[in-house]
């Protein structure tokens, strides 16, 4: 019997793609790749060690197809300090992955482990404010 759900997440991975996506660039070192990254943000509770919650929001999740996500013609799995470079007409936003309080810097965003769901910090505001 064919798994529906698991059909219906490929299909919608590559509307998403085709619709939703913007190419970024996911860069670990000297190495880079151009992917195609739906944008989103993330409210995350954070506990503080203390019996308190923190509430913050990352700056910027990405959603990148995991098939897409290859450095040196090997699939890689994000890792904090990796980079994700957006390029405008007007400046490039560029930012890093990055854990949140003892959040991972990522997850899986379906039960399939098709999609990623990064979060990032921005990390070059002088390059939009300065």
């Amino acid at each position: 019997m064919a798994d529906v759900l698991k059909d219906g997440l490929a299909w919608l991975t590559g509307k998403l793609r085709e619709y939703a996506a913007q190419t970024v660039t996911y860069s670990r070192g000297t190495d880079s790749v151009d992917v195609p990254a739906t944008f989103g943000k993330k409210l995350l509770k954070i506990d503080d060690g203390m019996g308190g919650i923190r509430v913050e929001w990352t700056d910027m999740d990405f959603l990148i197809p995991a098939a897409d996500l290859v450095l040196n013609g090997s699939p890689v799995i994000p890792q904090r300090g990796d980079l994700i470079h957006i390029t405008e007409a007007y400046d490039t936003q560029t930012f890093e992955v990055l854990p949140f309080g003892s959040e991972p810097a990522w997850r899986w965003s379906d039960p399939h482990q098709s999609m990623l769901r990064i979060h990032t910090k921005r990390v070059n505001l002088e390059a939009f404010y300065g």
